[in-house]
């Protein structure tokens, strides 16, 4: 099926020729093209045009859950007839395995799966092995390794009426996919037995399968609803895939455990020259008591500390990814990666945390040095598996330019036999018609009076004003302040709860609160249309948090408002601050030539504030439920603990089911302590 857009919307503002320039870019075989989008300018939209232009199949990566869930809500939408995937760390919670030296301590690895999204990544490989017309959304966690999808493929059990087998068969081949039997609970990645039929529930399906046998054939095949029970269609062949992405083949087990034993071997031998013996004791037990358990059971707690082992990778070599699901989806799928200026730093810093943890638990015999190929792909390496890369921020790094400028295809691979195409695309000018704000530096000398005379004129225009520090305590000083000055005022900064970070934004917004003080979290993703004013206190303090990246993203939390302005405090102008002022200003000739040009008059977005997952009073009763249990009781009895977890389990599945996660992490905390 061919990608179709579906939305109320025509391209708008700098989108048409964005959308023609950037799909020309790709199809001239650029190797690096750059969105350049300014804050509310449609970036989404403008990724889901050149989409449905190229009909290929997409990757799209986001530095964060969050986005990422954002993402795929609004591409789901746009793309209601094709498959959008998610795919993010499945963990609700994650403790991994370490070893600390200093205290003897170590620390087994201990998780806690999301099952709803364990279910949208295994929907998202399948739909990769089964269809091209696929959006896979992805945080960074895609560059981890999850098995092979060739082994995943071979891994299938392929039903159609009429096939030869019985239910003892049956049972088995679902064993081997990793389906465990449960006759008593249903749930995903599970299979019963009901007399002569077989129901078993995909991992990555909403609904289970019911397979009918009688005379050593397979006479019947249906989907239905396992709460109800209630057919959904009839089927005349179904393909079960695994219910996990890592797979072992049994049939490769001797080879496999045979090289395993030959390298602990090695190892002990090793550890006992350096004078090792408790170490080399240590590996030979623990790597025994792991290969037990896969001869056993075909999976062990772990078991991807071996996957060089199965997947016959030599030592060094990259680990299977989510890109190579993509790769066997088609050779030419495309990425886009979202808000490059965080999201290559994360990728390229993924590989050396993760290496660090693992040479300390193969230096005390934890582990084989194989370990080290359970890993995240390196950055070169993960360059290296895409094709052709959209990098899309309102401030790309130069790394990102110097790669759409400068890296190309040759020639003779080309289609267009290397004929010049800008891979530079930018999109200035908002469908809305609003321009960047005005920009005021004034001098540090009384800033903070100044700043009360400019809360006070925004004020009696019921508009909001963001105030930027550079510390914590700075925030809550300043803050204080203003409070005992009258002002209606509230702060924000990293300490703050992520769910209660939201909630004070909602509060800004409604009027609660006419100025919020905070420190980075002002930069991406906050959308806040009453906002008119943001001010950037020490913007002369040259760094991370006032370099030319962070200083146009907090600009661009003004860029909402029609009465837009920045004041920035400082006694010096340095280069960041130049060159951010410089391109502000350029991209505000832009805007108000083009609104001239077409005679647009702008207007403020009017956006709702979002609804909550739980009702505040609601939620602020449980949590006040939730305490004053803890505090009556010092020890709550094992039955009234299980009965609080399970509900309080039940809130976070649902929250992470809706995409809150901010809620689930609350609950999945507030679960962590009964259970301490």
């Amino acid at each position: 099926m061919d990608f179709k857009l579906v939305s109320d919307f025509a391209p708008a503002g700098d989108q048409p020729q964005a959308i023609e320039k950037l799909t020309k870019s790709i199809e001239s075989e650029n190797r690096h093209s750059v969105l350049l989008g300014v804050t509310g300018s449609g970036k989404t939209f403008t990724m889901a045009n050149v989409i449905q232009n190229l009909q290929r199949p997409t990757l799209i990566i986001s530095h964060n859950k969050t986005l990422a869930a954002q993402l795929y809500q609004e591409f789901r939408d746009f793309f209601p007839q094709n498959t959008v995937s998610y795919f993010v760390s499945y963990y609700d919670y994650y403790q991994p395995e370490a070893y600390m030296p200093t205290t003897d301590t170590y620390i087994e690895k201990e998780s806690e799966v999301n099952e709803e999204i364990d279910k949208l990544r295994l929907l998202a490989t399948t739909s990769l092995l089964t269809r091209k017309d696929v959006i896979v959304v992805a945080s960074v966690s895609c560059i981890y390794n999850i098995g092979s999808p060739f082994e995943y493929r071979k891994f299938v059990a392929l039903l159609e009426i009429g096939t030869e087998t019985d239910q003892k068969d049956m049972m088995l081949k679902l064993a081997d996919l990793q389906y465990s039997r449960n006759d008593y609970s249903f749930q995903r990645g599970t299979f019963r037995s009901r007399g002569e039929s077989i129901d078993v529930f995909p991992a990555y399906m909403d609904n289970g399968i019911r397979i009918d046998i009688a005379n050593n054939k397979i006479i019947g095949l249906e989907e239905f609803d396992p709460l109800l029970g209630k057919t959904v269609s009839k089927l005349d062949h179904a393909v079960i895939y695994p219910a996990k992405h890592y797979m072992t083949d049994p049939r490769t087990y001797g080879d496999v455990f045979k090289h395993i034993r030959a390298d602990m071997e090695k190892r002990e031998k090793e550890l006992k020259k350096k004078g090792k013996l408790l170490e080399a004791q240590r590996i030979r037990q623990r790597t025994t008591y792991d290969l037990e358990m896969i001869q056993e059971l075909g999976f062990v707690n772990g078991i991807e500390n071996y996957s060089r082992y199965f997947d016959g990778r030599k030592p060094g070599e990259p680990p299977h990814t989510l890109l190579d699901y993509m790769e066997e989806c088609s050779s030419k799928w495309l990425c886009f990666i979202d808000e490059s200026h965080m999201s290559l730093p994360q990728i390229r810093g993924m590989y050396n945390g993760d290496r660090a943890r693992k040479q300390m638990l193969i230096d005390y015999g934890f582990r084989l040095p194989s370990a080290l190929d359970n890993r995240p792909l390196r950055f070169d390496e993960f360059m290296q598996r895409t094709h052709q890369m959209v990098y899309v921020s309102a401030t790309p790094d130069e790394y990102e330019i110097s790669l759409a400028t400068e890296a190309r295809l040759p020639a003779p691979e080309r289609s267009d036999g290397g004929q010049e195409k800008n891979a530079i695309v930018e999109q200035l000018v908002r469908p809305t018609g609003l321009v960047d704000p005005t920009i005021t530096v004034k001098q540090t000398k009384g800033q903070i009076e100044d700043l009360i005379s400019e809360i006070g004129k925004r004020v009696k225009k019921h508009q909001r004003v963001l105030v930027t520090t550079l510390t914590k305590r700075m925030s809550e000083d300043l803050a204080t302040y203003l409070s005992e000055r009258g002002i209606l005022v509230s702060y924000l900064h990293s300490d703050i709860e992520t769910l209660e970070r939201q909630d004070e934004l909602d509060r800004l917004r409604s009027g609660k609160y006419d100025v919020l003080v905070g420190i980075n979290l002002l930069r991406e993703g906050l959308d806040l249309p009453e906002v008119s004013l943001v001010t950037i206190l020490d913007a002369d303090k040259e760094g991370f948090l006032r370099s030319r990246t962070s200083l146009i993203q907090i600009m661009g939390r003004a860029a909402r408002n029609v009465d837009s302005e920045v004041i920035m405090y400082a006694d010096n102008i340095t280069g960041s601050m130049k060159e951010a002022i410089a391109e502000v200003e350029r991209r505000r000739k832009v805007q108000l030539k083009y609104n001239k040009k077409h005679k647009i008059t702008p207007k403020s977005i009017q956006k709702a504030i979002r609804a909550r997952l739980v009702e505040e009073i609601e939620e602020d009763q449980k949590s006040a439920d939730f305490l004053l249990r803890l505090q009556e009781k010092e020890v709550l009895m094992p039955d009234e603990k299980e009965r609080l977890v399970k509900q309080l389990r039940q809130q976070m599945l649902q929250a992470a089911k809706e995409l809150d996660f901010e809620t689930a992490a609350i609950l999945r905390d507030q679960i962590k302590v009964l259970r301490q």
